[in-house]
């Protein structure tokens, strides 16, 4: 049954599913989410569809380093990145009664065993649908510039496929894994290509500029809530004043609306379920599903109806 009784479909541009054995075993969260737990959230805030991945670390990471907060390969579980994942979570939804409220995306790694994620992908596709391709290589300390090398042949399959790809950013000085200059080169380089480059860019307006400019770029406000806090404390992991987008950041829903006024056929509206809360060992940031949809539908019917499904329908072709 929808979650909405009415004729607009609202979209969830960017949501997780499994369990990420990194945040668990260091005793970070959120850690997991199941897709009926995702489906119930969207019942209680009238949400009908979901953009939805499994979470950033796969099996091909050693679970003994991932225990000590590091990112190792050699004597992992599993040698592909997300082959284990990607069927676990097909696998799921497709026993669910809520089967067609998923929009699947399937998780790559950028740089490692990018030929044999290809083939397990097509082997995957053969059994289950798929709606498009995201990458978190920050997590997974993997550089998205593999996507300008050797992992090009993940790119390719997904213009093959028609597939629009989505990738976490990052603006943090200490984060050399996925840098939106790069990511944005990646853009540049693929104009057959869809991408949605997430969380706003961390609010970088010459980012979200040059989305504007691209015909075959948007990009989704997932965890918008918590990013403007981060924005309030001007933690590193949102961009520098002298680059931040301006708005009110004391106020999630004027920083949203601001987006979607400047952008206006740009801007996606995502949760980042689970992870529209965040709490490691120094940091402590909380929102909630119906948090993030009372900010988005705070802006009123219109801009529902833009960022939450006109513009994801475009994205997603």
């Amino acid at each position: 049954m929808k979650a909405n009784s009415g004729s607009l479909s609202v979209i969830d541009a960017h949501a997780h599913v499994g369990v990420d054995l990194l945040f668990y075993l260091r005793g970070y969260a959120p850690y997991g989410l199941g897709w009926s737990e995702l489906c119930e959230a969207g019942d209680a805030s009238r949400v009908d569809k979901f953009v939805v991945f499994p979470m950033p670390t796969h099996l091909g990471l050693r679970a003994e380093a991932l225990r000590e907060g590091r990112i190792e390969t050699g004597g992992a579980w599993e040698q592909v990145p997300y082959a284990f994942e990607n069927r676990r979570m097909a696998a799921e939804i497709a026993r669910h009664p809520g089967a067609a409220r998923a929009l699947p995306f399937w998780m790559f790694d950028p740089a490692r065993e990018p030929e044999r994620q290809c083939a397990a992908l097509r082997a995957l596709h053969e059994e289950f649908p798929c709606a498009g391709l995201k990458v978190q290589a920050t997590i997974i300390q993997s550089p998205i510039s593999g996507l300008l090398g050797t992992g090009a042949c993940l790119l390719d399959l997904a213009e093959e496929k028609n597939w629009p790809v989505l990738i976490h950013t990052s603006v943090h000085p200490s984060d050399p894994w996925s840098p939106v200059a790069d990511i944005l080169r990646i853009v540049e380089s693929r104009p057959g290509i869809r991408f949605n480059l997430a969380h706003s860019c961390r609010f970088d307006r010459p980012s979200l500029d040059r989305i504007a400019e691209l015909p075959n770029a948007w990009f989704d406000c997932s965890a918008h809530a918590i990013h403007c806090e981060l924005a309030v404390q001007d933690r590193p992991a949102v961009a520098a004043k002298d680059r931040r987008f301006e708005s009110d950041y004391r106020d999630p829903v004027r920083v949203l609306g601001d987006l979607a006024a400047a952008y206006p056929d740009k801007l996606l509206w995502g949760s980042d379920a689970p992870f529209h809360s965040y709490s490691d060992d120094n940091l402590s940031l909380m929102s909630s599903y119906a948090r993030e949809v009372e900010i988005l539908r705070a802006l009123g019917p219109e801009v529902v109806a833009r960022i939450a499904s006109s513009n994801t329908l475009a994205y997603l072709g």
